[in-house]
């Protein structure tokens, strides 16, 4: 008994000890943009506790919060009021709301907030976004507590609201869905960062956590893209087509792999699911494109009968990749100049990748009782007036 009452408050010292690294987060605007995706990012650790304030909650709960909050993402803010008198009560006058609740506690919490490119303007918008960040700035020189402002421009990225306040959600919703976009001026140019660069900034500034912050973090924190309104919108339109042509953009451009995440977060569920263009069909089976790209070639599948034996041509400098996923094949070789013929046998619970390398020509035979599907790969897209493909028996 006495052996196990020392292991449970053993136990509870070591519950105590974890709670204490825990640190407790206070995201204002939590049901925004922003604030939907830092809340999931942060809800996958382990090590923060969160209280996520909106328009529904308390000035009560905001001063519970406030009083045990060891960080403050400040997110919540007004773009699109209804009257222009609500920039200022939403912006600077809830800020100011929030500094109030913050000295009430008594503590000195890590503020990091999301100021806008804005508040370098002269416009209702702007001006009320720079008027709280002035308030922050007071309350850090008055107090000490540090203080993050980020100037964050355009945001992009899963879940922001379209036909609102970003022409990237409502491109990517309206093309999505096939609805109309407006273009005024295709060349005025639009500085755009992506909302998870956005939140790797805020968490990695929570996790530097400074001792003083009195100003501006960094002029231009987190990376950004600009683009030009009809660039954008062709790169949509782009994205729109994609399950017809099959074609990919060039993902060694970062933008746009999140441009098009961003895209598909819109797409419709019933069009989630969708067939190749065209399926090529004859006796010996049949052949499928699924997706190719200049930068990196072509991928498509085939179905093989029993005893049928595809290819029989070389190449001079495409290179090719063969995986059975099903069934059994026999790939066999020739170098165009020699009459050695190399075999090799594949299975589909083997998923072996085969080389197919130039100037050998090749075939795949479907050795087994039941349909071989193969995974092709081809390092270029198919050039009809290039298309680097001879015709040659591998037997002599």
């Amino acid at each position: 008994m006495a052996c196990w009452k020392k292991r449970s408050v053993y136990e509870n010292h070591i519950k105590t000890w974890r709670r204490s690294l825990v640190r407790r987060i206070l995201i204002t605007g939590a049901g925004g943009f922003l604030g939907k995706n830092l809340v999931a990012h942060l809800s996958q650790r382990e090590d923060v506790s969160l209280q996520l304030f909106g328009s529904e909650n308390s000035n009560d709960e905001l001063h519970d919060w406030v009083s045990t909050a060891d960080v403050i993402f400040h997110l919540a803010g007004v773009n699109r009021p209804e009257n222009v008198e609500e920039f200022d009560t939403g912006n600077a006058g809830f800020t100011q709301t929030l500094v109030d609740a913050i000295k009430a506690s008594g503590r000195k919490p890590h503020v990091i907030v999301s100021s806008s490119i804005q508040a370098a303007l002269d416009n209702p918008y702007g001006n009320s976004k720079r008027r709280g960040e002035q308030i922050l700035q007071r309350f850090s020189e008055q107090t000490g507590a540090p203080v993050s402002i980020f100037r964050l421009k355009n945001l992009f990225g899963k879940w922001c609201r379209p036909n609102y306040n970003s022409v990237t959600a409502t491109f990517c919703h309206n093309l999505a869905n096939d609805l109309p976009i407006e273009i005024s001026n295709p060349e005025h140019q639009l500085d755009l960062a992506y909302v998870d660069d956005v939140v790797a900034a805020f968490i990695e500034e929570m996790e530097t956590r400074p001792e003083r912050i009195d100003g501006m973090v960094d002029p231009d924190p987190v990376p950004s893209y600009q683009i030009s309104l009809g660039d954008l919108a062709s790169r949509i339109q782009f994205f729109r087509d994609m399950q017809q042509t099959q074609l990919l953009p060039d993902y060694s451009v970062l933008f746009n792999k999140q441009l098009y995440a961003t895209y598909l977060s819109y797409l419709p569920r019933d069009r989630w699911e969708y067939g190749p263009q065209k399926i090529h069909a004859d006796d010996r089976g049949n052949l499928a494109e699924l997706i190719k790209s200049p930068q990196f070639g072509q991928i498509f599948i085939s179905r093989t009968k029993p005893g049928i034996t595809r290819g029989m041509h070389y190449h001079h400098t495409k290179t090719e990749k063969f995986m059975v996923v099903a069934g059994q094949g026999l790939i066999r070789f020739r170098h165009v100049d020699e009459t050695e013929v190399i075999e090799i046998s594949v299975r589909g619970e083997d998923y072996r990748i085969v080389e197919i390398p130039p100037g050998y020509t090749h075939s795949i035979t479907n050795t087994g009782d039941t349909e071989m599907v193969t995974l092709f790969w081809v390092c270029e897209m198919l050039d009809l007036d290039r298309p680097d493909t001879y015709y040659v028996p591998v037997d002599v």
